[in-house]
């Protein structure tokens, strides 16, 4: 795991789009594994830029993102399908038909996981996967457990994930209680991983992350284990780490 120390928010969403558009001027055709959430948004900003520039094209880029609200369809404001238009692929040249995201809409919570672990295991899993944290150590929505998820599953969101996600809604209430994500196997397939982190109040879990046990009730403390894992984070964010 190497760990890429940023100034502030500003800078580490220069860094993380650094890191994957270089992946995609390399491997034009490459896979992206994306996230959703305001830690990536910056990130998400300055690629826009660059392709507005005309320094990067997405032409053949695919993009498989972690996860999706339960019983939001693609077309609702709140779902993540919708925020990956809104943030990114509206304002790229990517191919609709490349982007996935998990079927929210789809009551039958077994169908669309398994349908959505093929499509991932079809493509080959993700070149890049990029991965935000939770204050709880989540990634995706891969709460804290007593065992490391495998595929894609329907989870209960935490208390604290709820309240944390809220402030993308009116309010707390509307935020849904469930959500379709990938499972942590499936995220450890990746051929490379980019986590990032900004603020205070992820720093204990970028601790714990980074330097803690490995153990399901820290999800993230998995990514000690891949082959090819970079972390950019922020002062605030590495506050309780070793220099």
């Amino acid at each position: 795991m190497k760990i890429i120390h940023a100034k502030d928010y500003a800078d580490m969403s220069r860094k993380a789009a650094n890191i994957i558009s270089a992946r995609v001027i390399l491997q034009p055709d490459c896979i992206l594994g994306l996230a959703t959430g305001t830690s990536p948004i910056g990130a998400y900003q300055q690629l826009i830029k660059w392709y507005e520039k005309g320094d990067v094209d997405f032409a053949q880029v695919r993009t498989y993102n972690l996860d999706e609200y339960r019983g939001l369809s693609h077309e609702d404001p709140q779902s993540y399908h919708y925020f990956m238009h809104e943030n990114l692929f509206d304002h790229i040249n990517i191919d609709p038909a490349n982007v996935h995201v998990p079927d929210g809409s789809n009551p039958d919570a077994a169908e669309a996981c398994a349908t959505y672990d093929k499509l991932v295991a079809e493509a080959g899993f993700c070149d890049l996967q990029l991965l935000g944290i939770g204050r709880n150590g989540h990634i995706g929505f891969n709460e804290p457990d007593d065992a490391f998820s495998k595929g894609t599953h329907c989870v209960d969101l935490t208390e604290s994930t709820i309240e944390a996600n809220s402030r993308l809604f009116d309010n707390a209430d509307d935020v849904p209680r469930q959500a379709y994500t990938m499972g942590v196997q499936t995220i450890m397939h990746a051929r490379s991983i980019l986590m990032i982190a900004s603020g205070a109040d992820k720093a204990q879990a970028v601790h714990d992350m980074c330097f803690g046990p490995v153990t399901p009730r820290v999800p993230a403390s998995i990514l000690q284990l891949h082959t090819n894992c970079v972390v950019v984070a922020d002062e605030a964010a590495l506050a309780d780490c070793p220099e």
